[in-house]
């Protein structure tokens, strides 16, 4: 008996995908642990949506910070999940998906950090002094 391994989601919906922890759009899969973010570790777990409105695609990626890295070093360059979780709705095809909601909804509490919103900030260094 062999186990069958289904590719539910196309490689083009993981480029489309990024992380609201961190914004870089680098995931990888640890067989039989899940899909996390290579730059915060955090997780991401894809379902498909019960309701499409007619589109190709409709998929809830499901964020959790639980096994994010460094979230309390690196405040500067990742954000913390509301209750260390969150979704987002991806509607369309390949070459054109487009966000239909997140939840818990953007707002004054919490927004998701956008793709690439801190390639251009540095990690900070050490500073060495002379003696």
């Amino acid at each position: 008996m062999s186990l069958e391994v289904l590719d539910r989601h196309s490689e083009a919906l993981f480029e489309f995908l990024w992380c609201p922890v961190c914004g870089q759009e680098v995931f990888t899969h640890i067989p039989f642990e899940g899909v996390f973010c290579k730059n915060c570790n955090t997780q991401v777990e894809l379902q498909e949506s019960r309701e499409t409105r007619g589109y190709e695609e409709a998929v809830l990626a499901c964020f959790d910070s639980t096994t994010t890295w460094n979230l309390h070093v690196d405040e500067k360059l990742r954000r913390d999940l509301p209750d260390g979780s969150a979704r987002v709705k991806i509607l369309g095809a390949p070459g054109a998906y487009e966000v239909d909601w997140w939840s818990p909804e953007p707002g004054e509490d919490w927004e998701p950090v956008e793709r690439g919103e801190f390639d251009d900030v540095e990690e900070p260094s050490e500073v060495s002094h002379l003696a």
